[in-house]
């Protein structure tokens, strides 16, 4: 084997080592999180701010590397999974386990040496949740797999705040159920356009044990109880008009898009412009809600 080819595979297998993290998802838990460290009261030294950040993100990696050894038979039958490393053969099992353990135990060691345990133990708590809770028991088994496991991805923005306040406040926790209420009409409304990839895989998403018409009216009373969760802290004077007014407009576009979708009838995929136009939407809000968030807190800073 040449050098060239010998450099071109090492580089492919870091790609998938990349890609082994969800660098995607990813990105949003890193927003999260360091939105929830920027907002919170008092300061952290930006060497520490950016360790903190840096073990979150690579505790979330971490948890994906897992989920996709252990779905590595699931990922093979859906089509948007099927070309990840593991089920297109370019990996095999035991390289992301052991990758995704090691990667585990170095980021609550970097997180608990160099910023404080409490934010350490709620990271590895919510690699745990991810890996063990949500991917082995909830996934394969109930319905409610997205909603209780939501949970996982809700712990982001609760580290980065403890990570500079060292405790746990009313405001971390609004955070959590903020992400928390917004997890199951977000994948939902992905579910309701690919519900054959769900289906196919023997996977109990609720369109696929409730049906449409059940999962676009839970879809709809979840955005109401979103809507409750990020008006919240305006309501309750944590923020100021800067994110209570984010937080308000950005939830009734929320929920009348989920409305939309609950009124709508669509059974063929290429067809659900609703459902399309909700998932991508959920995205955008949780990044402007939590952006309005910093803006805010940097606004009252002044």
């Amino acid at each position: 084997m040449t050098t060239a080819s010998t450099s071109l595979q090492n580089l492919a297998s870091a790609r998938d080592l990349f890609a082994l993290t969800k660098p995607r998802v990813m990105s949003l838990v890193i927003f999260t999180a360091l939105c929830g460290l920027l907002a919170a009261p008092g300061a952290l030294h930006p060497v520490l701010g950016f360790t903190a950040i840096l073990a979150i993100s690579l505790g979330a990696g971490a948890s994906a590397a897992l989920n996709q050894w252990y779905e590595h038979d699931i990922d093979s039958v859906m089509k948007r999974t099927r070309s990840r490393p593991l089920p297109a053969g370019r990996m095999d099992r035991d390289t992301a386990l052991h990758f995704g353990i090691g990667l585990s135990f170095f980021s609550v060691l970097l997180m608990g040496v160099a910023v404080n345990w409490l934010s350490a133990a709620i990271l590895a708590f919510a690699i745990f949740f991810y890996a063990v809770v949500y991917t082995i028991w909830l996934k394969r088994n109930t319905p409610q797999n997205i909603v209780i496991g939501g949970a996982a991805g809700a712990f982001p923005p609760m580290i980065g705040w403890t990570a500079v306040t060292g405790d746990i406040t009313v405001m971390p926790i609004l955070l959590f159920a903020i992400i928390f209420f917004w997890t199951p009409p977000h994948f939902w409304a992905l579910a309701l356009f690919v519900n054959s990839d769900y289906s196919k895989a023997g996977v109990p998403m609720m369109p696929v044990v409730a049906g449409r018409q059940s999962t676009r009216k839970q879809i709809f009373g979840y955005s109401l109880i979103l809507a409750i969760c990020a008006i919240a802290p305006f309501a309750l004077n944590a923020t100021g008009a800067i994110y209570g007014t984010a937080a308000i407009l950005l939830s009734i576009f929320f929920s009348a898009l989920s409305f939309r979708v609950m009124v709508s009838k669509t059974s063929e995929p290429s067809d659900m412009v609703q459902e399309k136009q909700l998932f991508k939407f959920s995205i955008f809000y949780l990044f402007a809600l939590f952006a309005a968030l910093v803006a805010d807190r940097a606004i009252l800073a002044v």
